[in-house]
């Protein structure tokens, strides 16, 4: 949608959402929710803020004094933002992070959407995930909210791998939290642990890759050593949708294991997001024509 478009539309009862994140210019988020709006006839508009940790406290301060309805949350304050909040949805308590917030009359609810767009992108992609085994690789912010969504959803196992850093700490913790709230069978290992790799994924379902591998500049970069992880009945979601195709999917490709990217992920928790705001279902099949 041009400058113009939506100029034309704004009027003194329109609400403002925003998107809060640091660097934030490449997103597809105002594409979307705006051509959404428009399709509906609903009187929103939804902007890009650059804000870092460091002007956090006072734009959460300022979008509650000014009514702003609600806003998403990227990196780096899906987790900092938090403690500006009143109150957390049940995934994001867990998670410790959010990606979207409302704003009901001044009280601010924090939840977060990515595992809900990645359940919903599996469903839509026809695999059945509850009672089955599923292996994720990675501990960030992403990865935390899909291994979240999938044990509240009823995935029977869920392993996790990351590599032996900063972030594995927070995968132990995270399986400590899911084994207390869920009935999900919960496991992390390292990365580094081949052997468990290939035998973890050889008894799984489904695998999702959720690093940034496949991303510039790790274009020519995959989690798995080679493509005898995969397997043709092994079903693959890499979270990457930028490129349109990674490595790992191009060697899914080769096994002849199903497989697709991050872009339904995406969608879904904007759809999911969008609900929260406006009460509305997005058109989401026209979004994908928009976008796709």
């Amino acid at each position: 949608m041009g400058k113009i478009a939506i100029t034309e539309r704004v009027t003194g009862h329109t609400e403002l959402i925003g998107l809060i994140a640091y660097p934030i210019r490449h997103s597809m988020s105002p594409t979307m929710h705006n051509e959404a709006f428009k399709k509906l006839g609903l009187d929103y508009v939804y902007v890009c803020f650059e804000v870092d940790n460091s002007t956090l406290e006072d734009t959460v301060k300022g979008l509650r004094a000014m009514k702003v309805r609600g806003w998403n949350v990227s990196m780096p304050n899906k987790g900092p933002i938090t403690q500006y909040l009143d109150k957390l949805s049940p995934a994001s308590q867990i998670v410790g992070a959010c990606n979207t917030v409302v704003n009901d009359n001044g009280v601010l609810t924090g939840t977060i959407t990515d595992g809900i767009g990645a359940m919903q992108a599996l469903k839509e992609e026809g695999v059945e995930y509850v009672g089955k085994k599923m292996v994720v690789i990675g501990a960030g912010g992403a990865a935390t909210a899909i291994q979240v969504q999938a044990a509240l959803d009823g995935v029977k196992e869920l392993t996790i791998f990351n590599r032996a850093d900063e972030f594995y700490a927070h995968g132990e913790e995270t399986v400590k939290k899911l084994r207390e709230r869920t009935d999900c069978i919960v496991n992390i290992y390292p990365l580094e642990d081949h052997a468990k790799l290939k035998a973890e994924l050889d008894s799984a379902d489904i695998y999702i890759d959720s690093t940034s591998c496949g991303m510039k500049p790790l274009e020519d970069v995959v989690a798995i050593p080679d493509k005898s992880y995969l397997r043709p009945d092994l079903i693959v979601m890499d979270t990457v949708y930028a490129p349109r195709q990674t490595k790992l999917m191009r060697w899914c490709d080769e096994v002849g294991c199903k497989n697709f990217n991050g872009l339904g992920m995406m969608l879904y928790q904007g759809a999911a997001a969008f609900k929260l705001w406006t009460g509305k279902e997005m058109p989401v099949d026209f979004i994908k024509d928009v976008l796709f």
